[in-house]
């Protein structure tokens, strides 16, 4: 039988426990090697696709092929590797790793082109295979992160947290994805706006190795956790039975609304440079993204306290609120300053919404098997998303059939349409919270 919710993750009442100190290794480990984390996430969930479209094809099926391929293979290495920590105890290990592996994987992008394909391969199309090469690539290189970054590092981070500080650490958390596309976009986008793409995936596979490396000196396992003892492939398939889902509804209620928020996201953020880029026409786009990610930043840390001190469950849905009046604003912002306004409205309303509701999972996993919901999150936040957001905004994106003309050819760029859709989709998280609601105690 699965674990009940147990008594030492309930959520505290409003203003009823003083937060916790963690202590400076732990601000370390989680800031570093998150942020790294989330530059590696960065690039292959935004600029990976660029290069794609810069480089090899136009088609937006290609990139929500990879997009959808990259969380399939992504989220087996969580359903895997959680619950195999869980049992090992040692989740430094595959923190340490995997991150030296995932670095080195990044680097191998560099050398991939239609050229050296066509070389290699001289019977079957440049492009094709190109496509082709990136996209298993990509699988290999999302396998290794998900197995370092959200099965091993996640599972480690619930384990070195309390219920009483979940909030603030999840708001960081939730900050680091916007911090590090601040830093990629204005320490590395110059070399992929001069074609540099060899150079640019060294220096970011290089970056993940030397934090794995640091790693190995911040982090460290927590003594007397509990250990699960169940078989292996007990573990993985714990999460994925009825009774586990009876036993533990508010679990998978968090874990719902996780799925609805990415979904909503997944519809719009592959397209989201190429949006500013091609159809808004921004040349200072990587000023638009500077400020609108700084701001979104400091107001999700800021809002992490205020979770806290409110609660998890009261924060989720006027998040969402925002998240979704951001979206509407984006339909029709035009020009700098509304694109900026309306795109500082939305990371933060999706940052908000993201630490509310990934805090309280964390707050309802059971202790033995914090690896094995890691799984169950990359399923709800990951897989579920990546496999249904991209085909919805290359839906819109075909509807729309607007093109440019780049060096005498059309190619196809998104529209508007992509926010309504991720708009409309968001609605969706209204259930799921309602549902926590009732079962709340």
């Amino acid at each position: 039988m699965a674990l009940p919710n147990p008594p030492t993750h309930p959520e505290p009442a409003t203003g009823e426990l003083a937060p916790t100190a963690l202590g400076t290794r732990v601000w370390l480990a989680v800031i570093i090697i998150g942020l790294v984390g989330q530059i590696a996430w960065t690039v292959e969930n935004l600029y990976l696709n660029v290069f794609v479209y810069d480089t090899i094809t136009d088609d937006p099926n290609a990139i929500a092929l990879m997009v959808a391929l990259s969380a399939i293979a992504a989220t087996t290495a969580a359903i895997l590797i959680g619950p195999l920590s869980d049992r090992v105890g040692k989740r430094r290990l595959f923190i340490v790793s995997g991150y030296v592996l995932w670095g080195l994987t990044t680097m191998l992008f560099g050398f991939i082109t239609i050229d050296a394909l066509a070389a290699l391969i001289p019977v079957v199309s440049a492009v094709t295979a190109a496509t082709a090469a990136v996209i298993l690539l990509d699988c290999v290189m999302s396998f290794l992160g998900a197995s370092a970054n959200d099965a091993a590092f996640n599972a480690w981070v619930t384990d070195v947290t309390s219920p009483d500080n979940r909030g603030r650490v999840e708001a960081v958390l939730a900050m680091l994805p916007l911090l590090s596309m601040l830093l990629v976009f204005g320490g590395l986008d110059g070399l992929t706006k001069n074609g540099d793409w060899q150079m640019f995936f060294i220096v970011v596979g290089a970056l993940m190795v030397t934090s794995g490396l640091v790693a190995l000196v911040l982090i460290r396992d927590v003594p007397n956790e509990p250990v699960q003892r169940d078989s292996l492939w007990r573990s993985i398939v714990h999460g994925l039975r009825r009774d586990s889902i009876k036993d533990n509804p508010r679990l998978y209620w968090a874990l719902t609304a996780l799925a609805a928020l990415g979904v909503s996201t997944q519809v719009f953020l592959p397209y989201l440079l190429i949006y500013l880029q091609r159809y808004l026409r921004i040349e200072a786009y990587a000023l638009v993204l500077g400020v609108v990610l700084t701001g979104a930043a400091v107001i999700s840390v800021l809002g992490g306290r205020v979770i806290d001190r409110v609660g998890k469950l009261n924060a989720m849905l006027p998040a969402a609120a925002i998240y979704l009046s951001g979206l509407i604003l984006m339909i029709f912002a035009r020009g700098l300053l509304p694109v900026i306004l309306a795109g500082l409205v939305t990371m933060s309303g999706m940052m908000l919404t993201t630490a509310a509701v990934g805090a309280a999972i964390r707050d309802y996993s059971p202790p033995d098997r914090v690896g094995m919901v890691q799984g169950l999150r990359m399923i709800g936040y990951v897989l579920i998303p990546m496999v249904i957001g991209p085909f919805i905004g290359a839906a819109m994106i075909r509807g729309a059939d607007e093109y440019y003309e780049e060096f005498g050819l059309l190619k196809q760029v998104p529209t508007p349409g992509i926010f309504v859709a991720a708009a409309v989709v968001s609605l969706l998280i209204v259930i799921p919270v309602r549902a926590l609601r009732r079962t709340h105690g």
